[in-house]
């Protein structure tokens, strides 16, 4: 009986432990069943992107689970590295949309009050002395920053500055121009001549080129029969300094009064200066009806074409008498900038031509990028910053590890040249993207974060007018930004004539850009930190903003000047920046020089015939 009931125990007892041990096997095998139909639903690629994002660091790779042998091959972007897209983990801390709309809107309140201190002290004058609270003309006394304001006013919806302006331009403009005397060919057509043109697109002035901008055309406003008769006559005027030159290579200064011309002192042009030009004369072309404009400042470019290179850079002077190259400087800084700028940015333009007769344009722009690479390109140490050095004695002379600030325009034109507009997502789906315009693109990302650490290097987060940079065997000697929690503190020398800041766009106009094509919100960041440091150290409380003799020192020396670009193209890029990007969208508009958008003209019979 004992060894009986025993028996019948443990009979009970594997019995249960079976029954129980089935029970739970079966639930497990359901639950994993569950679980694959369940996510094959929601798709598997999701969830293993979820995985890269966020980076687990428990991930075990020798234990695949079952969704491994389930889930369908992922499809991967086309021609960019596997970790591009979700590199980044900014993305995953962006700030919401309506803190950039709060943002934009500080931006709107900073040049509403840059234009009141002007409006107040200054207008009429080409500059506002904002500390002194007077005007002053250093640009020829054409009202420079009333013109160059215009459409950052009318992008901005600032409707009280856009009437007080369209009316100074209307009543004053044209009497101002038949008055005055010598004035810069380049600064008058990039601010002045461009500003216009601007203004008289956005206004609805140009019909068939319309549409496109995302801006609401507010009527009655501005005059655009009015503005494009003075843009006439303004044009007719500079025209002088080509037609008068002996070469393809125009004067750099013009007497508007007795529509003459003649060259600088020292006989020079600058290369920059001679051919940043084309953009507005070729758009005025478009909307006037008279070739006679584009005829002229592109024979400008067919010379350039036929000038003899260092892998496609040139020298920063050019001789109007003879057409030829003067000296072997080599830089990208001033005097040489825009020249690659708008070799991209004219063929840009003219859409119907890029693959016919202004193609060479874009293949000029292409063997410059290339000789920027292999020549003047380099890092720093300790902290591999890069930057974009020159050559002042030529390809034979030393290498100079020094960068004007004017040179972070390069990285929004090489993003630009990669993609032509459109963002770097619809590039890559669109398999757009050639390995040198993906090449490209770090490029333009890495000097951007360069550009950027100029600025958060120093005391006061602005950039000095120039930096020089550590590299390996030659350390720059001298002084630092000022900031020393700052990562890059040793890698950037700021020499005590440089420390200078002129409230210049070419750093934001290039986060602008990168941002529009990249979508990457560091982009935004940062700008938004360089525009507080705008507002910090700059702002005068009468109104205007100031520029700075010293970004190294606390409190900075101030030194009495508002740059006409600061309302033309700083605050403007500021704005678009931290704004939508279907307003002025990079694959319909082009922005020239002084941030002064144009269309893109994308008919044959938009254009002149010599094109």
């Amino acid at each position: 009986m004992v060894t009986q009931a025993l028996i019948t125990k443990s009979s009970k007892y594997q019995c249960g432990k079976f029954t129980l041990g089935k029970f739970l096997s079966l639930l497990m095998v359901s639950g994993l069943i569950y679980l694959v139909v369940h996510k094959s639903s929601e798709g598997f690629v999701s969830g293993e992107l979820h995985d890269k994002e966020v980076g687990s660091k428990h991930a075990s790779k020798s234990s695949p689970n079952i969704r491994t042998f389930w889930r369908k091959p992922p499809r991967l972007p086309p021609r960019l590295p596997p970790n591009e897209i979700y590199k980044n983990s900014s993305v995953l801390n962006q700030s919401p949309s309506s803190e950039w709309t709060s943002r934009q809107k500080k931006v709107k309140e900073a040049f509403k009050h840059a234009w009141s201190g002007y409006q107040n002290y200054a207008m009429g004058y080409d500059e506002l002395m904002p500390l002194s609270r007077r005007g002053i003309d250093g640009l020829g006394g054409l009202g420079a920053t009333v013109v160059d304001s215009l459409d950052t006013a009318i992008i901005m919806g600032a409707d009280d500055v856009v009437s007080e302006a369209s009316k100074w331009i209307e009543d004053n403009l044209m009497k101002k121009i038949s008055e005055k005397g010598q004035v810069n060919l380049f600064e008058t057509t990039i601010r002045v001549l461009g500003g216009l043109l601007s203004a008289y697109h956005l206004s609805g002035g140009d019909q068939a080129g319309g549409g496109d901008s995302g801006i609401p055309v507010t009527p009655n406003k501005t005059n655009t029969d009015r503005i494009l008769e003075i843009s006439k006559d303004l044009a007719d005027r500079l025209l002088v300094a080509f037609t008068s030159s002996p070469t393809a290579i125009p004067f750099s200064d013009v007497v508007l009064r007795d529509r003459s011309a003649h060259a600088a002192p020292d006989g020079l042009s600058s290369t920059s200066e001679a051919t940043t030009l084309q953009m507005e004369f070729s758009y005025l072309s478009r909307i006037s009806g008279d070739s006679k404009y584009d005829m002229e400042t592109m024979k400008v470019l067919e010379h350039m074409r036929k000038l003899p290179t260092v892998e496609g850079l040139v020298p920063i002077y050019i001789n109007p008498h003879s057409g030829q190259f003067s000296g072997e400087n080599i830089r990208l800084g001033s005097r040489g900038d825009s020249y690659y700028e708008y070799l991209l940015k004219v063929w840009v333009q003219h859409e119907h031509y890029r693959n016919t007769s202004l193609k060479y344009l874009f293949e000029m722009y292409t063997e410059a990028m290339r000789g920027v690479k292999h020549l003047l390109v380099q890092k720093t140490t300790p902290n591999g910053l890069v930057f974009v050095g020159e050559l002042p004695h030529g390809r034979n002379g030393a290498f100079s590890p020094k960068m004007d600030h004017l040179v972070c325009f390069l990285p929004g034109t090489l993003a630009l040249g990669a993609t032509k507009g459109i963002t770097k997502k619809k590039a890559a789906e669109s398999n757009l993207l050639t390995n040198e315009d993906i090449e490209n693109l770090q490029l333009a990302e890495d000097l951007a974060k360069t550009c950027v650490q100029m600025y958060f290097v120093t005391s006061t987060g602005l950039a000095p007018e120039i930096a020089y940079f550590h590299t390996e065997g030659n350390p720059e000697g001298g002084p630092d930004g000022g900031n020393r929690s700052s990562q890059y503190i040793s890698d950037i020398t700021i020499k005590p004539l440089d420390r200078h800041n002129l409230l210049r766009p070419e750093t934001v106009e290039s986060l602008f850009v990168l941002y529009r094509i990249t979508e990457d919100p560091k982009y935004r960041e940062w700008g938004w930190q360089i525009f507080q440091a705008f507002e910090k150290y700059t702002k005068v409380d009468s109104g205007g903003y100031t520029s700075l003799d010293d970004v190294t020192s606390l409190p900075p020396p101030r030194r009495d000047k508002m740059e006409t670009f600061f309302l033309g193209e700083t605050l403007k890029y500021l704005y678009l920046l931290f704004g939508e990007s279907n307003i002025l969208p990079l694959d319909k508009y082009v922005f020239n020089t002084e941030a002064h958008p144009l269309p893109v003209i994308r008919s044959s019979i938009q254009v002149s015939n010599t094109v």
